[in-house]
């Protein structure tokens, strides 16, 4: 079995603009300001894969469940709001625990502030830290500045699903994509 260790840090620096930034792990306190986050996304956006938020209990019990099963959970805080979030959610077979689903997403006062690119490396290094070999995710072909964000930082496709999805009545690929921490995928 894999040992599993839990990474507490927190990362402030500095984005593009100036402005503050801190990612931290996400505590039950943060449940409104992810629920209302949530909400935002989903209203002005297609790329996330969700239809609506959580209810702040849900999200606190997420929230719990994700601490207890040793997974990344992590908050983007500017401001001390809630601007967006990364998580890993770890194989639960054992044959599967050296891999990790990652999930991302940044509210739009969020994007392009190079604040992707720090939480990604916030995620690698997590992984490292937990022994995790393989990160997966899976991202719109429509997604275009997410698609480059990962492939520069290091993420290979793995497969497409051919119209997987229909965002505002069009269909859209979806790509599974990989970063291998400890072979030939890795471009570090």
């Amino acid at each position: 079995m894999l040992v599993k260790e839990q990474t507490k840090s927190s990362e402030t620096f500095t984005a593009k603009n100036g402005t503050q930034v801190t990612i931290r792990p996400v505590t039950i306190k943060d449940s409104k300001g992810i629920v209302d986050a949530v909400a935002e996304i989903v209203a002005e956006g297609t790329f996330l894969q969700k239809e609506s938020a959580r209810t702040e209990e849900e999200e606190q019990q997420f929230i719990q469940e994700m601490k207890e099963n040793d997974n990344m959970y992590v908050v983007v805080d500017i401001d001390g709001k809630v601007s967006g979030l990364a998580r890993v959610i770890r194989g639960s077979l054992e044959m599967k625990q050296h891999t990790g689903l990652f999930r991302t997403w940044l509210t739009s006062n969020a994007q392009g502030k190079g604040i992707g690119k720090k939480l990604m490396n916030y995620t690698f290094n997590w992984c490292k830290t937990n022994h995790l070999h393989k990160l997966c995710l899976t991202v719109f072909a429509s997604n275009e500045i997410a698609l480059e964000l990962y492939k520069k930082a290091g993420f290979v496709v793995e497969g497409i699903q051919k119209e997987q999805v229909c965002l505002k009545g069009k269909y859209d690929d979806e790509v599974f994509m990989a970063y291998f921490f400890k072979s030939g995928g890795e471009n570090k």
